[in-house]
């Protein structure tokens, strides 16, 4: 029997198979030592296989080839990652100025991670009514920088529904995870889209204006008009996992460019002479946030680095 995963609880995993039934799964016993290091080695959006037991008890053996998938280190275990979710056809990466925060670093890391696995991005600045007059400057300036670099940003207020209009063409006909740092308003975004289901949402603390979680685990939610939404518990930091620092160049669209011009094949674009990207820098062609989280991400192979917050 063959299906999709399209929640996943811990243990449990819920699958729709394809003529249409839900069946709660366990994963079988020896799934876990083929090689996959994932604290989550099924994840939603898969394409499973499944089997029953004497006892009745579905397990799945098998996952079809991925497509893609965005995978970040596990905040605990450094040798070990987390898939967010599987077979995408974008991300729309919440962001908020304020209320809380969203970190230029964070949101360079995602964006990096999502080139890397071949996933397009699409940056939804919401809370926008929120915001003061230096805020909403701010938050053009923002928007500008990654159109400039060649990410779609819309800004969107959830809350009161403001510019969500301007999503749900996009979202159409596509299966699209929504990730973010917790807070930002996943849920009540979701709970605009698609009334009915009603997620649970939580005011944000006060004292650290960081989110608190309010969705605990993935599910695919399915749309009236074709497509999927994927939503996802909030995540404090990105750790980039099995990336090799010759490769990140390539996962900066603007960085890319210019260092097709640097002296050197091998430059790290950190210190080199003859180098195009810093000299890009230089001349304000690239912006210091992104090549700041460039070279923290450079910084990666420290093994002690991946369990601070990002």
């Amino acid at each position: 029997m063959k299906g999709l995963v399209i929640k996943n609880t811990g243990s449990w995993y819920t699958v729709k198979t394809d003529d249409g039934k839900i069946v709660e799964s366990k994963i079988k016993g020896n799934f876990r030592l083929k090689g996959i290091r994932s604290t989550n080695p099924v994840a939603v959006g898969d394409r499973v296989g499944i089997i029953r037991n004497q006892e009745g008890t579905a397990f799945i053996d098998s996952i079809e080839e991925r497509r893609n998938y965005i995978i970040r280190k596990s905040q605990n275990l450094s040798k070990q990652s987390h898939i967010i979710a599987a077979n995408v056809d974008q991300a729309f990466l919440i962001v908020t100025i304020d209320h809380p925060q969203t970190s230029t670093t964070f949101i360079d890391r995602f964006l990096a991670s999502a080139e890397a696995y071949s996933v397009p991005v699409i940056l939804v600045f919401n809370k926008s009514d929120l915001l003061d007059s230096d805020e909403k400057r701010y938050q053009k300036m923002m928007m500008t920088l990654y159109d400039t670099v060649g990410y779609k940003c819309i800004a969107v207020s959830a809350e009161k529904g403001d510019g969500v209009d301007e999503l749900l063409p996009l979202l159409k006909g596509k299966t699209t995870v929504l990730s973010g740092n917790s807070g930002v308003g996943k849920s009540t975004l979701i709970n605009r889209i698609l009334p009915e289901v009603n997620l649970r949402t939580a005011e944000i603390s006060d004292s650290h204006n960081t989110g608190m979680h309010t969705t605990t685990f993935s599910e695919m939610l399915e749309l009236p008009e074709d497509g999927y939404i994927i939503d996802t518990p909030g995540i404090k930091g990105f750790g980039t996992f099995n990336m090799e620092p010759e490769e990140i160049t390539s996962y900066f669209k603007e960085i890319f460019r210019f260092s097709k011009d640097c002296r050197f094949g091998n430059c790290t674009h950190t210190h080199e002479p003859g180098c195009a990207v810093l000299k890009a820098l230089e001349n304000h062609f690239i912006a210091p946030s992104r090549y700041q989280s460039y070279l923290s991400m450079l910084d990666d192979k420290d093994e002690n680095k991946y369990r601070e917050a990002y």
